[in-house]
């Protein structure tokens, strides 16, 4: 495998680009170069390597060199594939992401500023197939056939490498978190990314939407992370714990025997001094599209300034950034975590979430409805809105478009002035959940939306980020009119409005972020940080909440307040307002607690003024019940869980 005739070999050229590859994907996603993964990387890219000069050796000159070109182009494909997927969803691509949302070109604009924004890595990812090129120009590949021998002598060695590179794996398979376990079972791209590479990660992915693969859940000690309450904490009030009187029965189906022996042990959370408060009223509850906590101004977002102090104030709040906002969507009405297969299943499955809105507000006699503006059916929302419970759903393309504006971007204010007659002036409660689009990327002049309110945007600050402020600005205009309908009906004291943001603006640039943050935000947690709110203008005083929480807690929260009944061990998010250890995980598997942040990889800040006895068990337990909120999420969907032991 050496140069013949000062001509490089094809091993030598796959080695050295698939290195660089590597090493600048692991960079851009994981902000790492050389660690101790870099190692398996090494180990698990040998085969590879021996297969592509396999393919670009056994053939006539000509043949070769058309095939080295083909697997370079098909490289760099790929590789920039990945680094515009992540940049735009904060997740690696996978095949399961096909199928997810059928109009995805209709965001072809956001694709291109992707790139100009992301132009040095892109860049970078481009070099390869440029230094073939030179390196052609100057004849300087061995593009020879090898011969019989020394093909069957390359595809021994490549099956060799290929088996033994898991011999590798075998020393620590039985620990929870091994690399055996990562390679084979734990669905964790950003740590399989990390410790084989993204071709692995691709092989991987691959293998199991073919094949499919078996989710593990470990048991959980949850001593260890109860022991961080106060010593002198005292509960006056004993609260009932918030579960149903449910039959886990045995099953055939090894998913479900898992999830009833999981679910039979584990913690419920409690009901609280809020539980019940909002019993009998109505709720609203919207899923606010790009919206985060740096569009929030008591001058430009008057209403939104004024719902959020002035009712539930939840201020250490996250919405993560799963799959944009389709999985923003799953987490906050599922109360699950959602990655991409998990939302491919949800899809395919259509399985009934018996604790969603929909769901658990219909059982009690509430009047369920569901409005978007924009296609009814991107991201499948004519078939997930059922399984939520929203029968009656309505978008552009099944009737909206008749009474609003439908050509890109709608308004907001528009929905809900050609919505609310819907379900006001009727007899009987209701449950409205709105999916917003206009504060929708790209943030530039193509978005009138945003044109309207640019005047009143600080000039100095970076043009996205005006139009980005400019974008939410309707999104306040919106919620004043949904107030002012609701006033007119006199349903305004009856009615609890809920607001959560899908996820961060994600295609902005952590600088274009900070421009408008009050203090500094990193890209993997703190740029998530967020507001929930929960207003009602029955409330005597605002209730500010420091805990904890993210988008999958909101469902077991407004399921709390409104008095439903609920089993909260079959819901991966907890109720906020509980005394359950508050978390907020991210796609990566790093996470928030009360008592610090841990960062995927190892590095955990502990909060100013808080003391663990015991960091590295706390650690443990922690990330042990993050791999089981992804491995449940997915567990639930894949076996209709929730029918099965709800008998729905």
């Amino acid at each position: 495998m050496i140069s013949v005739k000062n001509k490089i070999n094809p091993f030598i050229i796959f080695s050295i680009i698939l290195i660089y590859f590597e090493l600048v994907i692991k960079y851009v996603m994981l902000k790492k170069i050389i660690d101790f993964g870099f190692i398996y990387l090494l180990i698990f890219l040998l085969p590879v390597c021996l297969l592509l000069t396999l393919l670009t050796k056994s053939f006539g000159k000509k043949i070769n060199k058309v095939m080295m070109y083909l697997v370079i182009i098909f490289l760099t494909i790929f590789f920039e594939v990945q680094l515009i997927f992540f940049k735009l969803f904060s997740l690696p691509f996978s095949f399961s992401t096909i199928g997810l949302a059928d109009q995805a070109l209709d965001f072809v604009n956001i694709v291109k500023d992707s790139i100009v924004t992301n132009i040095v890595p892109f860049s970078l990812l481009l070099l390869p197939i440029l230094v073939l090129i030179i390196l052609n120009i100057f004849k300087m590949v061995n593009y020879d056939k090898y011969s019989k021998a020394s093909i069957l002598s390359l595809f021994l060695m490549f099956i060799t490498s290929y088996l033994v590179s898991f011999v590798y794996l075998l020393p620590d398979m039985g620990h929870n978190s091994s690399v055996y376990k990562l390679y084979f079972k734990i669905d964790d791209a950003g740590s399989i990314i990390d410790n084989f590479g993204m071709i692995n990660y691709a092989k991987i992915d691959i293998k199991r939407q073919l094949m499919g693969y078996e989710n593990e859940i470990n048991i959980e000690n949850t001593k260890a992370v109860e022991n961080t309450k106060k010593k002198d904490e005292v509960e006056e009030i004993v609260y009932k714990d918030n579960v149903l009187n449910l039959n886990f029965e045995d099953s055939s189906n090894k998913d479900i025997n898992s999830l009833n022996e999981y679910f039979k042990n584990a913690t419920p959370s409690k009901q609280n001094e809020y539980t019940g408060m909002f019993k009998g009223k109505n709720l609203i509850f919207i899923l606010a599209e790009g919206y985060n906590e740096v569009a929030l101004d008591k001058d430009r977002t008057p209403t939104l300034y004024k719902m959020i102090n002035e009712g539930f104030n939840f201020t250490n709040f996250y919405s993560p950034v799963f799959l944009s906002t389709t999985g923003g969507e799953f987490q906050a009405t599922t109360g699950l975590i959602p990655t991409q297969e998990t939302l491919k299943l949800w899809k395919q499955k259509q399985p009934k979430v018996s604790f969603a809105l929909g769901n658990t507000f219909s059982k009690i006699g509430y009047r369920a409805y569901s409005f978007h503006d924009w296609t009814y059916t991107y991201y499948k929302r004519n078939i997930t809105m059922n399984t939520l419970g929203f029968s009656n759903y309505m978008g552009i393309g099944n009737g909206l478009e008749k009474r609003i504006r439908s050509n890109w971007l709608p308004s907001d204010t528009d929905m809900m002035n050609a919505t609310t007659p819907d379900y006001l002036g009727q007899d009987g409660n209701f449950v409205t959940y709105y999916v917003t689009v206009s504060g929708h990327s790209p943030y530039n002049g193509s978005d009138n939306i945003a044109k309207q309110y640019l005047d009143q945007i600080d000039s100095s600050l970076p043009s996205q980020a005006r139009y980005y402020l400019a974008s939410q600005m309707e999104l306040d205009k919106a919620l004043e009119a949904l107030i002012n309908n609701l006033k007119e009906s006199g349903e305004l004291d009856n009615t609890v409005i809920a607001m959560v943001g899908d996820h961060y603006p994600y295609t902005l640039t952590i600088d274009e972020m900070n421009s408008m943050s009050s203090y500094t935000k990193d890209e993997i947690v703190e740029v998530n940080r967020s507001n929930f709110f929960l207003w009602s203008s029955s409330m005597e005083k605002p209730i500010t909440i420091d805990k904890v929480g993210s988008q999958i807690d909101v469902l077991p929260t407004l399921l709390n307040l409104f008095g439903a009944e609920y089993d909260s061990r079959l819901i991966v998010g907890k109720d906020i307002l509980s005394d359950y250890p508050g978390i907020a995980i991210f796609s990566n598997r790093s996470w928030v607690s009360d008592y610090g942040t841990y960062f995927s990889g190892g590095k955990f800040i502990l909060k100013d003024g808080k003391n663990l006895d015991n960091q590295e068990e706390y650690i443990k337990e922690m990330n042990n019940r993050v791999a089981n909120g992804f491995s449940i999420s997915k567990m639930l969907m894949n076996s209709n869980y929730y029918d099965v032991i709800t008998k729905e």
